[in-house]
């Protein structure tokens, strides 16, 4: 599996990067790897979750009649005259 990392900067608490690093050594990671652990324990779910979630949307706004038909709102939105204003430029 591929995968794309992204690299951030984090100002961590004297406390915490020494707690970090102590663990990092410890588990002979990492305190990189231990921030990722974390991150995904906190803020992403099990992959069941995940679906459930996104099962949980569908359908969500059938019913409203206060939105545009979504497919004339899309075609607007390709028959824009970009492509002539940046020919113009």
């Amino acid at each position: 599996m591929l995968y794309i990392m992204h690299r951030t900067q984090l100002y961590l608490e004297d406390d915490l990067w020494t707690t970090l690093q102590v663990r990092a050594r410890r588990d002979g990671t990492s305190i990189s790897e231990l921030v990722r652990i974390a991150a995904r324990d906190r803020y992403m779910n099990s992959r069941e979750q995940r679906i459930a979630d996104m099962e949980s949307v569908v359908g969500l706004w059938k019913d409203r009649n206060d939105l545009p038909d979504t497919e004339i709102y899309v075609r607007n939105l390709r028959d824009d005259d970009r492509m002539d204003r940046l020919k113009a430029e």
